[in-house]
């Protein structure tokens, strides 16, 4: 088996989950599942980041201890996963000792080889994004973005890493290496932002300004830098397994990728003689209505009330099926419910009724065998072949949602190859070749839709093991075996009817006065 290692971004508990937090781990849980169908021996990372100046402040406002908040917001991410069907192998907190012993040893080991050096630095702060900031960072007018939040000037003692004398190595590194961010567009706005010099990176804070940190090894005095520490999770995570790390792939938002990912993390592991990993997936932001989703704003949603009122898997289909990795994409609930009620409700739901009670109807709840086919059984086939070929290397590439309108479209086919061939009409024909017709219909309907479900399963995983157990099904252990075209559900005893969709209830209308 071949070894797959996938992590998210590791989320900040100064903050409880919200959209985007949810997409991620969806669409990280896609591509888990996707490879584990392929034969790949995943192991699934996420988790939380709970240090920092943030968390300290917002812990004091409160009057509770920054341990206390990174263990109740932690506790929120954590409790979000099973609700979203999410299938991760570990979950690691930058708080648990096997993390902070490997940023320790990452810093010492940095320290002795000379690549830390101790200076003293005056200019201008944010305590948002608790980074330093140059005069590039200004607006054109020389205020600065509203993304930094306050910003002050301080002078004091820090230790810097010598992240300015490997930009030539990660500039050569990324024009050797043109795919090792996805989509390709993003590797070139790193380039662009290689262009200018970089600056050393200051990797400590004072503890008198700052004591919730991972204090240095070499100077206790001062606490690591939160991105320091934060990055360095996914090796920590696997530490002892050298063979996961080398296989490592990180999904992460676009907001994060420079400089952190693309510049600060594989300059870090270049310096420690750490292998990079293969591969950073950048996706895009949610949007309502063309703006950004965040609490500043009011706009964000909480995923759970789609959970609660849709189910995950719904939720999960309409995450994938809606944006396209490394593009924005907008997200309202009147577009949930078209995809909902249109795709899963009218397409998939219908398909499975329809299956169900013509086969109780005409064949006693058993799958009859299929005759010779015809020409809209050869092709009902055809499209399914090849809708089977295109649909695998979509995933391969993280084109999910084309490979779900691929799914979708074979859906379709298949709820007008049943209009077509109308099972109702023969039922009532007491001809032999009109029943063996009917017989021929309702196989075929029932593998079309056991080659369905079996083709999205990584999306909804609650969905399909429904389906397979009313169609009296087990599928095998080889994924790619049950994509074959065949007759396994032969003889199979077939339930009466699921409701997999149910239709929400029309909002309430607004009750009208009286009349005088």
């Amino acid at each position: 088996m071949k070894q797959y290692y996938l992590t998210t971004a590791i989320d900040y508990v100064n903050g409880s989950p919200h959209l985007g937090h949810a997409y991620e781990k969806v669409l990280t849980d896609v591509i888990a599942r996707f490879r584990r169908q392929m034969g790949d021996k995943v192991h699934f990372l996420t988790g939380t980041d709970e240090h920092g100046q943030k968390v300290q402040a917002s812990a004091r406002k409160r009057g509770i201890t920054p341990q206390q908040l990174a263990d109740e917001v932690s506790a929120e991410f954590q409790s979000l996963l099973p609700k979203l069907n999410i299938s991760n192998d570990d979950f690691i907190r930058t708080t648990e000792p096997r993390h902070k012993a490997v940023v320790r040893e990452i810093l010492q080991q940095l320290y002795d080889k000379g690549e830390i050096y101790l200076a003293e630095y005056k200019g201008f702060y944010s305590t948002r994004q608790e980074q330093f900031l140059q005069e590039k960072d200004r607006n054109p007018d020389g205020s600065w973005p509203e993304l930094f939040g306050e910003v002050t000037e301080i002078t004091e003692s820090n230790y810097f890493f010598k992240l300015r004398q490997y930009q030539d190595w990660l500039v050569d590194f990324l024009t050797k290496n043109p795919d090792w961010i996805f989509p390709r567009f993003r590797q070139t706005q790193v380039l662009e932002f290689l262009k200018e010099p970089l600056n050393d990176l200051c990797i400590s804070r004072p503890r008198e300004r700052l004591e919730w940190g991972i204090p240095l090894p070499f100077d206790e005095k001062f606490v690591t830098y939160v991105w320091f520490d934060a990055l360095v999770n996914y090796y920590s995570a696997v530490r002892q397994q050298p063979d996961v790390w080398r296989e490592a792939h990180h999904v992460i938002g676009k907001d994060i990728l420079v400089p952190p990912h693309a510049v600060y993390w594989p300059i870090m592991l270049q310096a420690a003689g750490l292998a990079l990993p293969r591969q950073l997936i950048v996706h895009g932001w949610w949007m309502q209505r063309g703006a950004k989703m965040s609490k500043s704003t009011g706009n964000a949603l909480n995923p759970l009330d789609l959970v609660a009122e849709f189910g995950a898997d719904a939720f999960r289909y309409f995450l994938i099926r809606e944006m396209n990795v490394g593009q924005d994409s907008d997200f309202t609930r009147e577009q949930f419910l078209v995809r909902y009620n249109s795709e899963l409700a009218n397409n998939l739901g219908n398909l499975v009724n329809r299956t169900l009670n013509m086969t109780t109807r005409f064949a006693g709840g058993m799958v009859p065998a299929a005759g010779p086919d015809q020409d809209l059984e050869r092709s009902l086939r055809a499209l399914w072949d090849k809708t089977r070929d295109e649909f695998i290397p979509l995933c391969e590439g993280f084109q999910f949602h084309t490979a779900l309108e691929r799914a979708m479209v074979f859906l379709t086919e298949t709820n007008a190859y049943i209009e077509k061939r109308a099972p109702w009409k023969l039922g009532k024909s007491p001809a032999a070749a009109d029943q063996e017709l009917l017989r021929t219909a309702l196989a075929t309907m029932a593998e079309a839709l056991r080659l369905a479900v079996a083709l999205i399963q990584h999306v909804t995983p609650a969905t399909t093991p429904k389906i397979n157990a009313v169609l009296g099904y087990t599928p095998g252990t080889v994924w790619r075996d049950e994509l074959n075209w065949g007759a396994k559900l032969t003889g199979a005893k077939v339930a009466e009817a699921l409701v997999l969709f149910p239709r929400p209830a029309p909002p309430a209308a607004a009750a009208t006065p009286a009349k005088k």
